[in-house]
């Protein structure tokens, strides 16, 4: 098959969720003898395209800023879908990703034009959030997400709970294919030389919660002096959690990390530390989590009906807690303690998630094989 991703952010020049997959399931595709392209910004210099391995990279435009205001900026989404309508894309099957929603219809106008087959990858489903997101013109990014769910008849949900949130809007036939791990690549890092009691890792964004982390780190620390916690990552709410922290007197207790271009490095800092802590209100899966468990970390998260990190948490695994700074700081002096008692569960069940898994089922949903397809 020649398959084609579409989203404009490309994996490693910007690290996500989204992005990951598409670089791991591109990757063993194209090893399983797939002729596969992706789609996005050009976020490199040099060529337009490019080689990553097997996996050929088109940037279609120059890249512009993701977010604006702390909020993914509409302009961006706007151009990167005007740029992908003047693309030529010779596939058979087009995956277009979602959000940010504009690309999903221009994506759709070049697959009907053409005869190929669309996919929409759905990494969440906004519903009524996109009015706490965005105020009353909420409701017109309501009504796009409600467009798109009814572009194709080929869904793909990224989790069970992504799946019955777009089957309420009417989508159809929706296929399944979790997120994965690289579990043989996990085990052979090393741990890193820098300790730490707790670990984020991920985008620094409003709907991350990282506030209330280090709200409930203040409180941790009247039992726990000396708790330590190292944040990886980077994004528009960096300065603020920074003031925040000096503000609640937490300098030598908490360690910015920023963003690292190897992620092993992450991974690094996940093994040498003893709880990872994902206070996020809004995920579609929750892929550090799970490389969290993977490092043998237990993972606490907190109860949200958007936030799919509950579904991969058990109590033998951690915690999910109310999103109270007071219910979370309870639940790392109660998990902390445990890290050696749960690290062997945490990665027995972070096995059963696995990028090859993941491309098998891809594969059979792309060549529409019944069995993997929801109605």
């Amino acid at each position: 098959m020649k398959i084609a991703y579409v989203y404009d952010a490309v994996y490693p020049w910007v690290k996500g969720g989204a992005e990951k997959r598409i670089y791991e399931l591109s990757s063993r595709l194209a090893k399983r003898g797939h002729e596969v392209h992706c789609y996005g910004m050009k976020w490199w210099t040099g060529e337009d395209e490019i080689l990553q391995g097997k996996v050929h990279l088109h940037g279609i435009c120059p890249p512009m800023p993701l977010y604006s205001n702390g909020r993914r900026s509409i302009s961006q989404a706007a151009f990167f879908a005007g740029k992908l309508l003047a693309q030529r894309i010779d596939c058979d099957v087009m995956d277009c990703q979602n959000f940010p929603y504009l690309s999903c219809f221009s994506a759709k106008l070049l697959t009907s034009l053409r005869g190929q087959k669309l996919f929409i990858t759905w990494h969440e489903v906004w519903g009524d959030y996109w009015q706490s997101y965005l105020g009353e013109i909420g409701r017109a990014g309501q009504a796009v997400e409600w467009s798109a769910a009814r572009l194709t008849e080929r869904n793909i949900a990224v989790s069970a709970r992504t799946q019955r949130d777009l089957l309420s809007l009417g989508a159809r036939a929706i296929a399944v294919v979790p997120n994965g791990i690289d579990w043989q690549g996990i085990n052979r890092v090393h741990a890193s030389s820098t300790q730490s009691d707790i670990i984020y890792v991920g985008r620094l964004v409003g709907h991350k919660n990282l506030d209330l982390l280090i709200r409930a780190l203040a409180i941790v620390k009247e039992e726990i002096p000396d708790v330590k916690a190292v944040i990886v990552g980077d994004g528009p709410e960096n300065e603020k959690l920074k003031s925040l922290v000096n503000e609640k007197k937490l300098a030598a207790n908490v360690d910015f990390k920023g963003f690292l271009e190897n992620y092993n490095e992450a991974l690094s800092l996940m093994k040498s530390s003893r709880i990872f802590v994902a206070p996020s209100a809004r995920e579609g899966f929750g892929m550090a989590a799970l490389e969290a468990n993977a490092c043998g970390l237990p993972v606490i998260t907190i109860e949200h009906k958007m936030n799919a990190v509950m579904d991969l948490v058990t109590k033998k695994t951690g915690s999910v807690c109310l999103p109270t700074e007071q219910a979370l700081a309870e639940a790392i002096s109660r998990i902390l303690p445990k890290k050696e008692e749960m690290r062997g569960r945490c990665i027995e069940e972070a096995k059963k998630y696995d990028w090859e898994t993941g491309c098998e089922r891809a594969e059979r949903a792309y060549a529409n094989r019944t069995d993997t397809m929801n109605r």
